[in-house]
């Protein structure tokens, strides 16, 4: 499919027709669901993810703007749900290790994590250091990464986690 093509089937579907999402389906479904099994490495989740790509591409056939490279635009779209997924799911499974797992383990986060949930326990904390112990503990960054991401010395985001974990232990979620 060319590029105006697909801007053909994007109006179509900018206007209810169903028959552009169906041509953009029937050209990219494999190519999309190759990008997103790329990222995923599951192939029933990457069902799930392709089936979800093609609803979200008709509910925002708004934000495409004509002239683009639409390839580029399906891709970037396909790969964001595919790491919105696994995030997601890591989050989940980290939530339930936090609950199950971490309570006899010998780092500090496991100590005061372990006992208590994880939203119970960021709750107690400014948003300011619950931003830095949800990207540490959840997000696995590290304190470097933390510090380029928020723009923010290295030196002030290691004293807020430190901060915020001797604060959970006086608040006896050790």
């Amino acid at each position: 499919m060319n590029q105006q093509e697909f801007e053909a089937c994007i109006a179509q579907i900018r206007n209810g027709d169903r028959e552009g999402l169906r041509r953009i389906y029937e050209c990219y479904m494999s190519y999309i669901y190759s990008v997103i099994y790329g990222v995923l490495m599951n192939r029933e989740n990457a069902e799930d993810v392709t089936s979800d790509f093609f609803i979200r591409i008709w509910n925002s056939a708004e934000t495409y703007r004509p002239g683009n490279a639409h390839k580029a635009w399906l891709v970037t779209i396909a790969r964001n749900m595919a790491l919105d997924f696994l995030r997601k799911h890591k989050k989940e499974v980290l939530t339930d290790d936090f609950a199950e797992d971490t309570a006899n383990s010998d780092d500090v986060e496991g100590e005061v994590l372990g006992e208590m949930g994880v939203m119970e326990a960021l709750n107690c904390l400014t948003e300011a250091e619950r931003q830095v112990v949800s990207l540490k503990v959840l997000g696995e960054m590290t304190f470097r990464e933390i510090a380029d991401l928020k723009g923010i010395p290295i030196g002030t985001i290691t004293w807020r986690y430190q901060n915020a974990i001797k604060k959970l232990k006086r608040c006896g979620y050790e």
